[in-house]
C-alpha cells in the first residue's frame, strides 16, 4: 500500500485542540476515568493523558476487528492516514465509525475511532493518527495482514445475471436471475497466427484506413475478421434479434490494424497500409518476438487513446481532450499491476481493480471529468466521476486489457456478452437508461497472464512457442500437388496457400518454384509454410517436396542485397586497377570490368577521402 506524505499532526494534543468542547465531553465519556472537567484545556489534558498512558491498550482491545485493522493500517502502512477507499478495497468494508441511533449529529455519541483519528481543521475529516499515538500503539498493535491478489486455477464457468422489469398486468417490479455460460478464450497461440495473417493481408494491399484517424474502414474490418483464428470475441449470434440494442461491434480486427501501425510494422500509403521494412522482416521472424516489440512500442504510442473506443462517453474530441491524461502513464500503471499477477493463474477483473485501489496503484483518465458526458451535452456530465476509481478507469482499463493485451496474446480471457454484464455505477448518470451497455468490453470477467504475456512484460527472459496446429487435412503428393482431403481451409490458410502456391483447381494447388521464390523475396517465410504443410498433411511430406523446399531455401538465400552503390568509370584500365589495389581505396571499392569501379553508398565518403590522398578527385553526381 502506498505511504502517505508526512502529516502535520504530530501530537494527540494538537488533534484534541481542533475538537469542540461538546466533542471532547462526548469523547471523555468513552474513557474509564472519574474526572469530569468542563473547561477545554482541562478536557484536552485529561484525554491526552489517558491516551498516552496505560489506558490506550484497553481502548484498542475494545475495538472490533475492522476498527483494529484501520488503526493497524494507519500505524504501519499509510503514515497515520486512514484512507477509506484503499481500506474498503482491501477489507471489503469500512470500519464502523458513527453511531446510527440518531439522525442528528449533535445528538450522536463519540465514536471509538474518534479517540484515535483526528482532523487537522474545523472542516476536515477526522482521519489522521497523531505521531505520538502511533509510537505508543506500535508497542502492542500487530502489523496488518499483507495485501494479496486472489487467483484461481480455473476461470469462472458461469455468471449469475439478474434482470428486472415491470409487470404492467400485476403492476409490480419483477426480478429474475439466470446463470449464463462464461466464454474462455486462450489467445497465446491464436495471436501469433493472427499476426502473420494480418501482415499478409496488408502486404496484398487489402487494408484501408482513414488518413486522419488511421482507423480501419468497415470493409477492412469485415475482411480481417474471417482471417482470424476463431474469429472475433463476439459474433452475430451474440447480438440480440431486435433493433433496440446497441451493436457490440468489432474488437480483434480493429485492434490488429492499430497494433501493427503502433508497432511500426505498417504505415499509410495513400488510403491503404503498406508494410514497412520492419513489417516485411516480421513475416519471416518468430511471431512471439514481433509481438513483444509491438507491445513495448504500443505502451508508448500516442496516436490512439483507448478511451476513444468507448463511444458512449462523449466530448473526448472537444473541450475535454485538453484535460485527458497521457495514455503512456495510464498504460504503465496497468502493466505494473499486471506484473503482480501470477503467471498461469486466473484473476478476476474486479479483484485486480480492488488490488490496484488497495495498493494505491490507481491512475487518472481525466483531470476534469465534468467535461465528459453520456448521451447529450448539457445532460449526463461525469462531474461525479472523480476519486481514485470510477467509470472512466473501468472503461479505459477493460478496453486496454480486452482489446489490446488479449488480442496480442498476452492474456487469456473469460467473458460474457456486454448485454449480460452488471451495469455498475454508470447506470446512475442521465441518459444511461438508453444504453445497452457502457462499452463493448463490459463483459470481461477474468484473465490469465500466459507465458507469452510474461515474456513480453519482461517477467521471463525466454519463451518457447507451442507448435502450431491446424484442423485442416491436406494431401501433399510427390508430383508437388496439394489436394484438400479433409475439413475446408479457413480464410487465413487460403491466404497462405495463395501466397506460396499456384491454384490449379477448386481444391488443388501446385508447388511452384517461381511463386515460392516470389513470396520469399517479398518477405514471407518459407519455413512457416513448410511447418504449415507438415502440420496439415496426414502423412509425412514426400521426398520430392522436401527437396523442393530445400532447393527454394538455398536459392532464396544465395543472393544478398548489400545496398545502393555508385558505378564509377575511370579514364583507362590502368587507373581503375591502381585505385582498386591502393591501400587507401581498395577497402571501399571493387572492379567491375576493366574501367569501372563499384562503391557502396555507405562507403562513398571514405572512398573520396582515400581518392584525394591518392591524388585524384571524383566530381559530385548531378543526380
Amino acid at each position: 500500500m502506498a505511504t502517505a506524505n508526512p502529516l502535520p499532526l504530530r501530537t494527540v494534543t494538537e488533534g484534541l485542540n481542533v475538537r469542540t468542547v461538546d466533542d471532547l465531553k462526548k469523547m471523555l465519556q468513552l474513557l474509564s476515568i472519574q474526572a469530569r472537567p468542563t473547561r477545554k484545556a482541562e478536557l484536552v489534558d485529561t484525554i491526552a493523558g489517558y491516551l498516552l498512558g496505560s489506558g490506550l491498550k484497553s481502548l484498542w482491545q475494545d475495538l472490533d476487528q475492522l476498527q483494529q485493522a484501520a488503526v493497524a493500517e494507519a500505524v504501519y502502512l499509510t503514515g497515520g492516514c486512514h484512507q477509506g477507499e484503499q481500506f474498503r478495497a482491501k477489507y471489503g468494508a469500512l470500519p464502523e465509525w458513527r453511531d446510527r441511533s440518531s439522525m442528528y449529529s449533535y445528538k450522536q455519541p463519540a465514536a471509538k475511532l474518534d479517540l484515535f483519528f483526528y482532523p487537522t481543521g474545523t472542516y476536515t475529516a477526522p482521519n489522521l493518527l497523531p505521531e505520538d499515538l502511533r509510537l505508543k500503539l506500535k508497542a502492542f498493535v500487530p502489523e496488518p495482514r499483507a495485501l494479496t491478489l486472489p487467483s484461481a486455477e480455473q476461470p469462472p464457468q458461469t455468471f449469475r445475471v439478474e434482470h428486472r422489469y415491470f409487470d404492467y398486468q400485476e403492476r409490480q417490479s419483477v426480478a429474475t436471475a439466470e446463470d449464463v455460460a462464461v466464454v474462455c478464450c486462450p489467445t497465446e497461440q491464436v495471436a501469433q497466427q493472427d499476426l502473420l495473417a494480418v501482415l499478409r493481408l496488408i502486404h496484398l494491399g487489402k487494408v484501408s484506413v482513414s488518413d486522419k484517424t488511421l482507423m480501419p474502414s468497415k470493409a477492412t474490418l469485415n475482411t480481417i475478421a474471417p482471417l482470424l483464428q476463431g474469429g472475433d470475441y463476439y459474433s452475430e449470434a451474440d447480438e440480440p434479434d431486435n433493433n433496440y440494442h446497441d451493436p457490440i461491434g468489432t474488437i480483434k480486427p480493429f485492434a490488429w490494424v492499430m497494433l501493427v501501425q503502433g508497432g511500426g510494422l505498417a504505415s499509410l500509403d495513400g488510403k491503404k497500409l503498406q508494410l514497412t521494412k520492419a513489417g516485411q522482416k516480421a513475416m519471416g521472424a518468430a511471431p512471439a518476438k514481433t509481438i513483444q516489440t509491438i507491445w513495448k512500442k504500443w505502451l508508448k504510442t500516442t496516436f490512439l487513446d483507448e478511451l476513444r473506443r468507448v463511444e458512449s462517453i462523449k466530448g473526448q474530441t472537444g473541450k475535454a481532450k485538453r484535460s485527458l491524461t497521457a495514455v503512456s502513464g495510464r498504460r504503465a500503471q496497468i502493466v505494473e499491476a499486471l506484473g503482480q499477477c501470477p503467471v498461469g493463474e486466473w484473476v478476476t477483473y474486479d479483484d485486480l481493480k480492488r488490488h490496484m485501489i488497495a495498493s494505491g496503484q490507481t491512475f487518472e483518465v481525466s483531470r476534469n471529468p465534468e467535461n465528459l458526458y453520456i448521451s447529450e451535452p448539457g445532460y449526463g456530465y461525469l462531474y461525479e466521476a472523480g476519486g481514485s476509481w470510477n467509470i472512466l478507469q473501468d472503461a479505459y482499463m477493460k478496453c486496454f486489457l480486452f482489446e489490446y493485451a488479449a488480442t496480442l496474446g498476452l492474456l487469456d480471457v473469460a467473458y460474457i456478452t456486454p448485454y449480460d454484464a452488471p451495469r455498475g455505477d454508470f447506470d446512475s448518470f442521465w441518459g444511461a437508461d438508453d444504453l445497452s451497455f457502457l462499452s463493448r468490453y463490459d463483459g470481461l470477467l477474468a484473465f490469465q497472464l500466459n507465458p507469452l504475456g510474461a515474456f513480453c512484460m519482461g517477467l521471463s527472459d525466454t519463451y518457447t512457442a507451442a507448435p502450431i496446429t491446424t484442423e485442416s487435412t491436406l494431401r501433399v503428393l510427390p508430383n508437388l500437388d496439394i489436394v484438400m482431403a479433409g475439413a475446408p481451409l479457413n480464410l487465413a490458410d487460403h491466404l497462405m496457400m495463395d501466397t506460396f502456391t499456384r491454384k490449379t483447381a477448386d481444391a488443388v494447388w501446385k508447388l511452384d518454384r517461381e511463386v515460392a521464390l516470389k513470396a520469399a523475396e517479398a518477405g514471407h517465410s518459407l519455413q512457416e509454410f513448410y511447418d504449415f504443410l507438415t502440420q496439415a498433411s496426414a502423412e509425412a511430406l514426400p521426398q520430392t517436396v522436401e527437396q523442393f523446399f530445400a532447393d527454394c531455401r538455398s536459392r532464396s538465400q544465395s543472393l544478398q542485397d548489400q545496398g545502393m552503390a555508385r558505378l564509377i568509370e575511370c579514364a583507362d584500365a590502368t587507373l581503375a586497377a591502381l585505385i582498386a589495389h591502393d591501400s587507401r581505396t581498395k577497402k571501399y571499392c571493387q572492379l567491375a570490368g576493366e574501367r569501372h569501379l563499384v562503391v557502396l553508398l555507405d562507403d562513398e565518403t571514405r572512398f573520396r577521402n582515400g581518392l584525394r590522398k591518392l591524388g585524384y578527385s571524383l566530381p559530385m553526381s548531378k543526380g
